[in-house]
């Protein structure tokens, strides 16, 4: 949640104060978000995830092209974290949207501008891609759960 609070003041501050009243408006549209938004801020622990449902969603690996080209989850589109909004139309909201990054961290601030943006759709991996393999990937949800992964 502090990394969400320092990427809204590092966004808010990169607004130039030639636009104070635009400004108002997005410190109350953030202001909004943050009364009502649930406890987890959108994010969704890999054991969380059944397998089949990975096909059921949009998967965005938010590293750079060279992370995501030597390995990443099957499905997933790679669109950078910071280009998120610019490729906002390429990213459906009438189903479910998972971002990750390697740690979270990154792919949290871009599903923060996503969620604030209006893709009330969209979830966080907790931990990222490193944590989703070292859970079991694709089997994590059958692992937490105790049942035999099924291939």
């Amino acid at each position: 949640m502090k990394k969400q609070i320092y990427f809204t003041l590092a966004l808010l501050l990169a607004i130039p104060s030639a636009m104070a009243n635009d400004k108002a408006k997005i410190i109350d549209e953030i202001s909004g978000y943050l009364e009502f938004v649930d406890y987890g801020g959108g994010t969704i622990f890999p054991e969380q995830i059944p397998k089949g449902e990975y096909a059921k969603m949009m998967v965005i690996d938010a590293r750079d092209a060279t992370q995501y080209a030597k390995e990443h989850i099957p499905g997933a589109v790679n669109i950078e974290w910071r280009q998120v909004l610019a490729k906002s139309g390429d990213i459906p909201k009438n189903k479910p949207v998972l971002i990750y990054c390697n740690t979270g961290t990154l792919s949290a601030q871009a599903g923060f501008a996503l969620r604030v943006s209006g893709w009330e759709n969209v979830r966080i991996l907790q931990g990222g891609f490193s944590e989703w393999k070292s859970k079991g990937g694709l089997d994590a949800n059958a692992k937490a759960s105790g049942a035999a992964p099924k291939h």
